[in-house]
């Protein structure tokens, strides 16, 4: 939240939505001194996930004196909003107490967010907080698939028969004393239990009480298996727009319900873990990881990178005496790689966020990859002839210019194919593409690119 009493007065920086550094500054000076009213009067325009990005930008000495200092005035809504990786430490250093207080007013999806990927003593920590009927929820949750729509869902749902009127729900809304904190839809069911329709709020505030819900229930009605994997659940929501959608199990019977801020959570983890992947970095890319935990996230594609570039160089040295020959071919190679790898590259980020969206098809994959081979013909063409020219003229041979141009034509090609057929054979075989891709597409590209350049260097030079 955004103290707008002084929206005027503030610069820039303190306008964005990035948290203040002076506020920041504020916050540790407070925790410094020991002055808890400071503290609280800091944190009281803050959201929670304001909370969460000061304890990620602090040192791990500031935050236990700042979780010791705020005490029994810890919000729950904070774990649910902090990195995974450093949400153990929190945890760690909690006292019970406050922990139990903080879980025991969060969803039951956030509740089930939270202890998913912890141990299991950490687990039951937070499950011996909670009240038995919330308890019995999570845990139900957790017996779901991990990365499944079970875990995703909350368990709280506003539902109602299928006969009942708008004066019917609202009365009934209004005596209820455990309504989730937000909701969208009332969900309408059959006597079996059995999800037949959804109802927005507004349509049922904006009618009259005698008028049947089933009447001004929504046309687009999605169930969503409790099955389902979360990625296909986000999908789907982006896909038709939804808003919340219930969850069903294997019989039909409503068990839960998801609602839009979950889903577009999932898809924000799998753009960033495709981000991540692309870039060959392992973990979670936290930059509260650990040196030895981020090191060795990085180190398996810094070895398969290796692997490739002494590929690279096992082809460069069957061309030795060429490049003994004319130094220049030393000079230009890097050239052709560099300009075939980020060609390659550039393709494979759009193919992969194509199969990502299920916009990348067996339906138009031929007519994807005839276009990025164009692209790359086209692209190859232009710059071709900018270092055909270039190269010529520095070096005083029309020879080796036509010959960096020719291989510069080659290897744009191939970097069109390779950056779209890669990815899409990965994704045929059941790889991740946007994990493998990036390195053989590289590899592809670089030995490629060596070898029409050397390999035409050899013909047309010696």
């Amino acid at each position: 939240m955004t103290d707008m009493s002084n929206h005027e007065t503030m610069d820039p920086a303190e306008s964005s939505y990035a948290l203040d550094p002076r506020r920041i500054a504020s916050i540790l000076l407070a925790v410094d001194n020991g002055e808890r009213d400071q503290l609280m009067e800091h944190l009281e325009p803050l959201h929670a996930a304001d909370i969460a990005d000061f304890l990620e930008q602090t040192t791990p000495a500031d935050r236990a004196r700042f979780i010791e200092l705020l005490g029994n005035e810890f919000d729950g809504d904070i774990l649910s909003e902090l990195e995974e990786g450093l949400r153990e430490e929190v945890i760690a250093l909690l006292p019970l107490s406050v922990l139990a207080e903080a879980v025991r007013d969060l969803e039951s999806d956030d509740v089930v967010d939270l202890v998913e990927d912890l141990s299991e003593s950490d687990q039951a920590t937070i499950l011996g907080a909670l009240e038995d009927s919330d308890r019995i929820a999570v845990q139900q949750s957790l017996s779901y698939p991990e990365y499944s729509a079970g875990r995703l869902m909350q368990r709280e749902v506003v539902m109602a028969p299928e006969h009942w009127t708008v004066g019917q729900a609202i009365d009934f809304m209004r005596s209820a004393e455990d309504l989730p904190d937000q909701f969208y839809h009332m969900v309408l069911v059959d006597p079996r239990m059995h999800p037949v329709a959804n109802v927005t709020l507004g349509r049922i505030m904006g009618s009259s009480r005698e008028v049947k819900l089933a009447d001004i229930a929504e046309e687009i009605f999605r169930t969503i298996p409790v099955t389902e994997d979360e990625g296909e659940v986000a999908y789907a929501f982006n896909q038709y727009h939804l808003i919340s959608a219930p969850v069903v199990d294997g019989e039909g019977r409503l068990v839960g319900v998801i609602t839009i801020d979950d889903a577009m959570a999932v898809l924000d983890e799998e753009h960033e873990e495709d981000i991540l992947r692309l870039a060959g970095v392992g973990g979670d890319g936290s930059l509260s990881e650990g040196v030895l935990q981020t090191s060795k996230g990085r180190v398996p594609w810094l070895a398969v990178n290796l692997c490739s570039a002494i590929l690279s160089s096992i082809v460069i040295s069957t061309f030795d005496e060429a490049i003994g020959a004319f130094v220049a071919l030393a000079i230009l190679m890097p050239i052709v790689a560099s300009m075939g790898g980020n060609a390659g590259t550039q393709t494979l980020t759009v193919a992969v966020r194509a199969l990502a969206t299920k916009d990348l098809t067996r339906a138009n994959v031929w007519r994807v990859i005839r276009r990025e081979v164009l692209v790359g013909l086209l692209n190859g063409l232009v710059f071709a002839t900018v270092m055909g020219t270039l190269g010529g003229l520095w070096f005083g041979m029309p020879q080796l210019g036509a010959v960096i141009a020719a291989a510069l034509i080659v290897n744009m090609v191939i970097a069109g194919l390779a950056g779209t057929i890669v990815p899409v054979v990965l994704a045929k075989v059941g790889a991740d593409p946007a994990l493998a891709s990036g390195t053989f597409v590289t590899t592809t590209t670089d030995l490629m690119g060596f070898f029409a350049f050397l390999g035409l260097a050899s013909v047309v030079l010696l």
